[in-house]
C-alpha cells in the first residue's frame, strides 16, 4: 500500500477550516493569510513529484518550501524570493530517515514552521519492523538559516492515544501555541480525524486534545473515511482550518455541506493559486488552474 492509496480530498471548518472543505472562527488571532500573487496566473504543477507540500513566507522574504519525497526517505528544504522560483530553486537534504528503529519508513508531510527563535520541521514517519505504525515527529534547528547549522530530533509528539497519527501543523491564537493533526481514534469508525491541542512547547501538547472534525459527510468516505492534513489560516480576526477527506486519487477535494475545491488531476505534484474571499470573509478557493501543455 502506497502513500497514494490513502485518503483526501479538501474542506473547511468554521472556527475549523478543512482542505476539501473549511471550518471558521470568530475572534481569533489576527493576521492576514498570504495569498499567492503576481501580475501573471501561475503555472502549475510547480514542483512535479513532490507530494504534500508546505511553503513558509518568512520575514525574509523567502518563500520556504518543503514536501513528500516519493521515496519517502528524506525531508527537503528549497528556497525562493518568488513563488514561480521554487520550481528551479535548489534543493537540500536536511534530514534522512534512520536506517532501522524509529523514523526509519514512510517520511510523510514535513512542515517548516518558524517558532520562537528557531526553525521546526513537523513530520509523520515509522518504524522499519512496523511501516504503518505511523506518528509525528519534531526536529530543531536554532540556526537563522534552516540551510545551516544542525536539526535535532526532539522526539514523538505524545498525543491521547498511541494510535496512527500525521499531518501536524501548528499557529498560535491569542498569545496560546496550538497543534493540529490527523490521527485514528480509537472507537471510531473510521481511519482518521482533525484534533486540536494547546502547546507547552513546541514538541509537546499540554492538552485537552479536541477532536475538531471526523468524516461524516459522503465526499468525505469515498475510499476511505478520512479527515487529514490541516492548515489555518488567518484574517480579519478570524480563523480557518482546511483538511483533506477519502482518497488520495481523482478525489482530491478541496467542512461544509459541500466542497470547497475539488481537483481535476490524479497527478500528486506541488501546484499553487491565488486565493481570494467572498464577501462574507470565506476563502473562495476558485477553480484548479489546468496544467501548462
Amino acid at each position: 500500500m502506497s502513500r497514494s492509496d490513502l485518503p483526501s480530498r479538501r474542506g473547511v471548518l468554521g472556527w475549523t477550516l478543512a482542505a476539501g472543505a473549511v471550518i471558521a472562527a470568530q475572534g481569533i488571532a489576527q493576521g492576514p493569510a498570504h495569498a499567492a500573487s503576481g501580475p501573471r496566473a501561475h503555472r502549475n504543477p510547480l514542483v512535479e513529484r513532490r507530494a504534500d507540500p508546505h511553503i513558509h513566507r518568512h520575514t525574509d522574504g523567502h518563500y520556504y518550501f518543503t514536501a513528500t519525497a516519493p521515496e519517502y526517505d528524506r525531508i527537503v528544504l528549497r528556497r525562493s524570493r518568488t513563488l514561480r522560483g521554487l520550481a528551479q530553486a535548489d534543493e537540500s537534504v536536511i534530514w534522512r530517515r534512520h536506517s532501522s528503529g524509529d523514523m526509519a519508513a514512510h517520511i510523510w508531510a514535513p512542515e517548516l514552521h518558524r517558532v520562537d527563535g528557531a526553525w521546526y520541521v513537523y513530520f509523520a514517519a515509522a518504524p522499519a519492523d512496523d511501516v504503518w505504525k505511523i506518528r509525528i515527529w519534531v526536529l530543531e534547528n536554532t540556526n537563522a538559516d534552516p540551510f545551516k547549522g544542525s536539526w535535532t530530533e526532539k522526539g514523538q509528539i505524545a498525543t491521547a492515544w498511541d494510535t496512527f497519527s500525521l499531518d501536524a501543523t501548528t499557529f498560535t491564537h491569542r498569545g496560546g501555541r496550538y497543534l493540529a493533526w490527523a490521527q485514528h481514534e480509537p472507537g471510531q469508525d473510521n481511519n482518521t480525524g482533525v484534533f486540536l491541542s494547546r502547546m507547552a512547547n513546541p514538541w509537546t501538547l499540554t492538552g485537552p486534545q479536541i477532536r475538531l472534525t471526523t468524516p461524516e459527510y459522503g465526499w468525505e468516505c469515498v475510499g476511505f473515511k478520512v479527515n487529514e492534513g490541516p492548515y489555518v489560516i488567518q484574517r480579519n480576526g478570524r480563523v480557518f482550518l482546511t483538511y483533506s477527506a477519502s482518497a488520495t486519487d481523482f478525489n482530491y477535494w478541496s467542512k461544509s455541506p459541500t466542497p470547497v475545491f475539488t481537483s481535476n488531476d490524479p497527478n500528486r505534484h506541488t501546484r499553487i493559486q491565488k486565493l481570494g474571499w467572498k464577501a462574507d470573509g470565506t476563502p473562495d478557493f476558485g477553480v484548479p488552474v489546468p496544467d501548462a501543455r
